[in-house]
């Protein structure tokens, strides 16, 4: 699961990393409300840490930026005192959860992990994807041909639904490395070009049509061999 913390108070928000991270959770932090507009609309995130008191931007701002992109990333907003109005605002503007600071890291991680199961339940409720001949059911972790059928492992199974969402143009090793392994990740090119790599293999023993395809220069896109 990954998650995104926007709190200005660096000791806390890397102290959340750090707890989050112990509980088998990635976590990016950043400290203004603007840095977490801009995280937030990348929709690589399963949840949303949120305070409410921000420089640049407040909590309240940025939460209503998010929903107006049509980002529906569950959001659990921080509250500094035990203030009702700040809690309703937070509701009502699109929070999904609140918590009143200080507050304990197992209720945190509780909440953060009751947010995450809701954030993928329209995965796990069955959603394919389809290009060409083939079928990504991202339920199953398959991708299937016909009658053939093979597993793939989780990053593999994130590229190749990031290839077939934008089927209509080719998706950069940047957006790729942003969108699967995160901002603050060390993942580099030939990361990327390991699970293209192990794609590709998969689609060969698939006997599909559909070829993920190098745009020099630009990335890749999946085309259909004629």
């Amino acid at each position: 699961m990954r998650v995104l913390i926007v709190e200005d108070e660096k000791k806390l928000a890397n102290a959340l990393v750090q707890i989050l991270a112990a509980d088998s959770m990635t976590a990016d932090a950043v400290y203004t409300g603007t840095e977490g507009l801009d995280n937030a609309l990348t929709g690589i995130y399963d949840v949303i840490v949120l305070d409410i008191m921000l420089p640049g931007m407040d909590g309240i701002s940025v939460l209503k930026g998010i929903r107006k992109e049509g980002i529906t990333t569950p959001v659990l907003m921080f509250t500094a005192k035990d203030d009702l109005s700040d809690k309703v605002t937070g509701l009502d503007s699109g929070a999904d959860d609140y918590l009143t600071k200080p507050f304990a890291a197992e209720e945190l991680k509780a909440r953060i992990r009751a947010l995450g199961r809701r954030s993928t339940s329209g995965i796990l409720s069955g959603s394919t994807l389809s290009h060409g001949d083939l079928t990504l059911d991202l339920k199953a972790c398959c991708l299937c041909c016909g009658n053939n059928r093979v597993k793939l492992a989780l990053k593999e199974l994130s590229v190749m639904e990031l290839l077939m969402k934008n089927s209509d143009a080719a998706v950069s090793k940047d957006m790729l490395i942003t969108r699967i392994w995160g901002y603050d990740s060390e993942a580099e090119d030939n990361n990327v070009e390991v699970y293209i790599s192990f794609l590709r293999k998969k689609l060969s023993f698939l006997k599909s049509k559909v070829i993920i395809r190098t745009m020099r220069g630009i990335g890749y896109m999946l085309t259909e061999e004629v």
